[in-house]
């Protein structure tokens, strides 16, 4: 998509205003972000996500920088996220989970996603969640030794997965 305002770069901040019940959206390149003032729109409230997770993980760099778990997609160490207050790609989310669950919970108030989806990945998302909820039910079947059940969710599950990779 191309900036609404110069029309030659892609958009690369995307704003929603609603005015009187009345929405519009705004798609600006980086440039023009900054000229309209939209830039950096947390400044003003002395957010840093990397001030927050260094609070959460100060002794995050105690590890030698070669025994550091790396995302096999990016290369992101999980120090590399802590300094940064970024993560390198989608796939650091479940390479770091248990590192990052604590604090995403702590700071969210839960660890997962509850909010909108994207038209284009909603369905796999629905997908993808329902597996995880299931998973836990039938973690919870196994530790109960209801092994019926288990048996059905494991089913289900590996149905939902056969349909997720179609």
């Amino acid at each position: 998509m191309l900036c609404q305002n110069c029309g030659r770069n892609d958009a690369t901040t995307h704003i929603k205003r609603i005015v009187n019940g009345e929405a519009t959206e705004l798609h600006l390149c980086t440039s023009c972000a900054a000229h309209l003032g939209y830039a950096d729109m947390f400044s003003g409230f002395g957010f840093n996500i990397s001030s927050i997770l260094n609070n959460f993980f100060p002794d995050v760099s105690m590890l030698p920088a070669g025994d550091q778990p790396r995302c096999p997609t990016c290369g992101f160490t999980f120090e590399d996220i802590v300094r940064t207050g970024m993560m390198g790609c989608a796939d650091c989310y479940e390479t770091f989970y248990d590192k990052l669950k604590p604090s995403l919970s702590r700071i969210h108030g839960r660890a997962s996603h509850i909010g909108k989806v994207s038209s284009t990945s909603g369905d796999q998302a629905e997908r993808r969640d329902r597996i995880r909820e299931l998973n836990a039910e039938l973690q919870e079947a196994i530790r109960t030794q209801n092994f019926e059940r288990a048996a059905e969710l494991r089913d289900a599950i590996n149905a939902l997965k056969g349909a997720e990779a179609k």
